[in-house]
């Protein structure tokens, strides 16, 4: 699934991300989602989120 709708976004989810600084490169992280930062219900570069690690980004990609 792609990260830019909301609702498929859930703390606990498994998910690619992409941190500012590497927008440009498009460098993903893996990582598991904390919060969720993105109060709309879509955003056409992805869901701003937490990671439990603290590192914050984009979705890219929800894991299955």
């Amino acid at each position: 699934m792609n990260g830019q709708n909301r609702v498929n976004i859930k703390s606990g989810s498994r998910v690619y991300i992409v941190l500012k600084k590497d927008q440009r490169t498009g460098k993903k992280i893996k990582g598991v989602v904390k919060d969720v930062l993105t109060r709309s219900s879509f955003h056409p570069h992805g869901i701003k989120v937490r990671l439990e690690n603290g590192q914050v980004g984009r979705v890219q990609e929800v894991l299955e």
